[in-house]
């Protein structure tokens, strides 16, 4: 899954030459959390309200009309702050042909929610967030096909997952999605989650108390989730 395929294209951005205010109004408007901003056409920073906060109080930037009028000397002296004034520089960015995955690790790494995406040439073509990351992993996870997940504990060998996924097909399941995990699992162990598409009651009961006499299973979960939540 690679980030072009995720991301924003051409995002919302900001001259580096406007104040924090319009900034901050623009942010509103737009109902977003960061600006890309450029200098002319070259990408040189990003702000974010976390940057506008820190860079005047929180009340003042939603100051309405009406409030800027009794007091005019402290949005004045605002609205001359700019953006370049307090953005940050040194921006860490991915490239359209990375992975989620990598986006993912940045932003966890770094403790941001978002990320440019710039091409080879340093050119910025999107933005990432972690609303799109969500959105990945939701897709992956094959949810929106089925409300039915199990969970296994199975051998980390060779067609341990060929055997699960054998007789769930053999009892009329058919796979969403596969994903496994080794962080919880015990050594020489790895964790499966098998998504199905729906089953009737009666048939999934079968398949369960099957599954557990042939393997390990931590857990079998349904979610309520609906096609349009996607």
């Amino acid at each position: 899954m690679l980030i072009k395929e995720y991301m924003t294209p051409d995002p919302i951005t900001v001259d580096e030459g406007i104040s924090i205010m319009e900034a901050a109004d623009l942010m509103k408007k737009r109902k977003v959390r960061r600006f890309p901003v450029l200098r002319g056409k070259e990408f040189v920073g990003i702000v974010t309200d976390r940057d506008l906060r820190s860079a005047a109080p929180s009340q003042v930037i939603s100051f309405d009309a009406y409030e800027r009028q009794l007091m005019p000397e402290l949005y004045d002296l605002l609205a001359k702050i700019r953006v370049k004034d307090i953005m940050c520089r040194k921006v860490i960015t991915v490239g359209p042909e990375q992975t989620i995955v990598m986006a993912a690790h940045l932003m966890l790494r770094h403790r941001i929610s978002g990320l440019p995406v710039t091409d080879p040439a340093g050119k910025l073509v999107g933005i990432i967030t972690e609303g799109d990351i969500f959105k990945a992993l939701a897709d992956l996870s094959g949810a929106h096909l089925g409300r039915t997940l199990l969970a296994f504990r199975l051998e980390d060998r060779p067609g341990s997952i060929k055997e699960v996924v054998d007789i769930i097909r053999a009892h009329e399941g058919r796979l969403a999605s596969i994903l496994t995990s080794y962080t919880l699992a015990d050594p020489q162990f790895r964790r499966v989650y098998i998504r199905i598409r729906d089953l009737s009651p009666e048939k999934l009961q079968v398949l369960k108390d099957l599954l557990e006499k042939k393997c390990s299973v931590l857990y079998v979960a349904q979610d309520e989730i609906t096609p349009w939540e996607f």
